[in-house]
């Protein structure tokens, strides 16, 4: 039996790579990223200037947004309800098939969603334990450059709308620049 997820939303020639830790169940089942009602990344990325103008989210917004140039996987493809129910063999499992993908498609700019999706990724795929800051990395993954934004996550409430609305802000200038 294969195990249900959301797929990615890949081709070469991408301008950015949105990067999350894992789908989640109410993303699977709908079909498109960042499906939770709670999850602020929509209402973010509609007030961050990276896209001419606003989407509505689900599937259709997603083949938008790789039309634009933003493509959507996964450190992880398996769904959880949650990230802590990750175990290490997931990271392990999943971050060398991210690498190939990244190797791959080559996008200008991998965007990860979060540090625990950055750091997982860079420990398990590139053999690399890093200091991760918020924004744009001091090293590139080949020829692409790495974006670090908090998750948007309703579980992560530490960030308010305005602070991820503000992350997506820097990335669109930063895409500009590059």
């Amino acid at each position: 039996m294969t195990l249900q997820t959301l797929p990615d939303y890949l081709r070469t020639g991408l301008d950015i790579i949105s990067i999350g830790l894992n789908p989640s169940l109410p993303s699977v089942e709908a079909g498109f990223y960042f499906a939770n009602p709670r999850n602020r990344f929509w209402r973010a990325l509609n007030a961050g200037g990276l896209l001419q103008a606003p989407v509505t989210p689900g599937v259709g917004a997603m083949r938008l947004l790789l039309e634009a140039g933003i493509g959507f996987t996964d450190v992880v493809k398996r769904p959880t309800a949650g990230g802590g129910e990750l175990r290490a063999i997931d990271f392990r499992t999943g971050s060398p098939v991210l690498k190939e993908k990244l190797d791959s498609y080559a996008p200008r700019i991998a965007w990860f969603q979060g540090k625990q999706a950055c750091l997982a990724y860079l420990r398990y795929a590139e053999g690399m334990r890093a200091d991760i800051a918020w924004g744009v990395q001091p090293f590139m993954l080949g020829n692409t450059r790495v974006f670090v934004s908090p998750n948007p996550s309703p579980a992560n409430a530490t960030w308010s709308l305005a602070d991820l609305t503000g992350w997506i802000q820097r990335l669109a200038a930063y895409r500009a620049q590059t």
